[in-house]
């Protein structure tokens, strides 16, 4: 039945999932433990713990997820565990973040002190299982002071020598989890409704299936190592990631994806059918296979293109590691992301065949109506993209909420029967689903109401373009209030900004120069129009009360947009070593970037010193507050 053979494919990634998931589980926090004899028999032992990043642990004194250490026979407690360090207080408890030092004094006669570490690490409000970590330190050298060390979690994860496996696991988990970003996520209605028609027969049908999926590993894979083959055969410098930069932000791709979204739903409303030409169809019927796979092909390379801004940051970290010294490790690691991110799509495309098994009727075409609404919506992202990089202001952010306000409004209507299309059925009664689905987009709707007048939806910050493209938001006067006086009218022509009001510079050098001026440190931030995640960042993390009070109080603010298109005048045109000339703030910005910071995704983000000097960071895409919070506070 198809439907156990679909239930099997579900239990398998599901199971896939989680096993790469525990195979990839590093420790929270990485110990050492240093011992000092005191007198005959009598021993200090002190446990160092460098705690992740977004991470923290409690200390001994907590009852429900205490440090711990537990002793081998002949080693008794003579005290209890201390803290050596001042917590910090989060919801009104005492945790650390970054760093734990606790100590406890022992006896023993034996030749080793050896032991058990238990705790249990936190991110927010969400606690994982208890951890624990073992532990032999020597009394023979306890008078000099001895350490032995327990793996730090943050040492060697982004060296270029890490353990090959460890990065692939990490990419694998990467290509899953691209699924659900928000320029990614719209080809899944796509794919279905592409494979709803794509062969006639079963094995036709798995087979394109199969194809799919080698098509998007392939496209992801082999260029990658072209790209760096040339590059080592002759010799040349780095690839960089110009060319990501220009597919996600430049208009014509960016208008051509808009397109074929638009395209695909008038399609699915039933206005026209998008087959192949009448010559095509009849080589087709001749050579099946091969007619079949171009248009295999054409939607591999559609979900390919079109997911490079989502994807962009992190090939742009693989190519980085080229850049390192490394070679064969990135296209490894390209190669494991990429069957990861085919392979969900893989499934969709293999689930309209089973489809195709029960009985079909207008419920058929019903999902390509709603798919079709869904498109039409989703298609907004890449004119926005567009609309904001060159700065046309023809996508402002209550136009894109009034759109998606009607395009959902008459889904929910087509949904309850009051619209129908023209291959659609008389709807006589509402069935329970499309009832419990109208619910469903209604609810969504009313959500979408009142960002008309600037509430934040951050649900949906990665889709939106950014508040600051609103006309009106209510109580707005008091934005971008408690900002330092020395940042005075800071130069920007081409009509930057930046979130939640916060006041500052678009180049470095005028960051620097306030900076210098306020004896304060420089915020860094890396990011883009088109930036997806770095609108969730701001929406999300920086809309924090805590968060933001020390961006606006404790730094000086600078934001180099990578990818925005306004033509700098020819004095501030800027040469590279390899004589290409770069003409916009985008490319000047990326540059500077890529060659001083050694980054090349967006967002990022540094904390330098009045004098350029890198205090913290980078710190990319992460959406714990408290990890940003200590991030902060770091630098300080």
């Amino acid at each position: 039945m198809p439907s156990k053979l679909l239930k099997s494919i579900i239990l398998t990634v599901a199971a896939l999932w989680m096993g790469v998931a525990a195979l990839a589980q590093e420790p929270s926090v990485g110990w050492k433990v240093s011992s000092q004899q005191l007198e005959e028999g009598l021993y200090r032992l002190t446990f160092s713990g460098s705690v992740a990043s977004g991470k923290h642990i409690y200390g001994p004194d907590n009852p429900n997820n205490p440090f711990s250490v537990s002793y081998v026979e002949g080693v008794t407690p003579a005290s209890e565990v201390t803290s050596a360090l001042e917590p910090t207080q989060y919801k009104g408890e005492p945790v650390y973040f970054t760093k734990a030092v606790f100590s406890q004094d022992v006896r023993t006669d034996a030749d080793q002190i050896g032991g058990t570490i238990t705790w249990q690490a936190c991110e927010e409000d969400l606690c994982g299982f208890p951890e624990e970590e073992e532990f032999e330190v020597s009394v023979a050298a306890a008078a000099q002071g001895h350490a032995t060390a327990i793996q730090d979690p943050e040492e060697g994860r982004d060296s270029g020598a890490g353990n090959l496996w460890a990065l692939i696991l990490e990419a694998i988990l990467w290509g899953l989890a691209m699924l659900l970003t928000p320029c990614v996520f719209p080809m899944v209605p796509m794919t279905v409704s592409f494979f709803l028609k794509a062969s006639d027969n079963v094995h036709q049908g798995r087979f394109k299936a199969f194809m799919y999926g080698v098509f998007i590993v392939l496209l992801y894979t082999i260029p990658v190592v072209l790209l760096f083959g040339l590059t080592r055969i002759i010799g040349g410098e780095a690839v960089t990631a110009d060319i990501f930069n220009w597919l996600s932000t430049h208009w014509l791709p960016n208008i051509l994806f808009f397109l074929v979204f638009f395209v695909f739903a008038l399609s699915f409303f039933g206005a026209f059918e998008i087959t192949l030409p009448s010559s095509w169809s009849t080589k087709t019927d001749a050579k099946s296979n091969k007619g079949g796979l171009a248009g295999v092909f054409f939607m591999a390379l559609t979900l390919v293109l079109v997911s490079f801004s989502c994807t962009g940051p992190i090939v742009g970290s693989v190519l980085l590691k080229s850049s390192q010294g490394e070679f064969w490790t990135p296209m490894i690691t390209m190669l494991a992301f990429s069957v990861a991110f085919a392979l969900p799509f893989t499934v969709f495309a293999l689930f309209p065949q089973l489809l195709k098994k029960l009985k079909s009727g207008s419920w058929l075409n019903s999902v390509k109506v709603v798919l079709g609404f869904v498109e039409l919506a989703l298609g907004l992202k890449f004119l926005s993209t567009a609309d904001q990089t060159y700065h046309w202001g023809i996508l402002d952010r209550e136009v894109y909420l009034a759109l998606w306000i009607v395009i959902f409004s008459l889904l929910g209507l087509y949904l309850l029967g009051k619209i129908r299309f023209k291959y659609d059925s008389p709807t006589e009664h509402v069935g329970i689903l499309r009832l419990i689905l109208a619910i469903g987009v209604f609810s969504f709707v009313v959500y979408l109401v009142p960002g008309m007048w600037g509430a934040p939806l951050k649900g949906l910050s990665g889709y939106l373009p950014p508040l600051s493209t609103q006309d009106f938001v209510l109580g707005s006067e008091s934005a971008g209030r408690g900002v330092s006086s020395a940042q005075d009218a800071p130069s920007n022509p081409y009509g930057l900004t930046m979130a939640h009001g916060l006041q500052g510079y678009f180049t470095l050098e005028e960051g620097l120069a306030a900076a210098k001026k306020e004896g304060k440190p420089v915020f860094l931030d890396i990011t883009g129009h088109g930036c997806v995640n770095c609108r969730e960042m701001e929406a999300r993390v920086w809309s924090d009360p805590e968060v933001l009070r020390r961006l606006r109080d404790n730094f000086v603010m600078v934001a180099l947009y990578t990818d925005d298109k306004s033509r700098l005048p020819e004095s501030e045109w800027f040469t590279t070593p390899a004589g290409k000339t770069l003409k916009t703030v985008g490319s000047v910005n990326s540059y500077i970037v890529r060659t001083r910071f050694n980054v090349n995704a967006q967002p990022n983000y540094f904390i330098l010193s009045p004098d350029g000097e890198i205090l913290a960071g980078p710190r990319a895409y992460n959406l714990s507050i408290p990890g940003y919070i200590n991030f902060l506070d770091s630098a300080l």
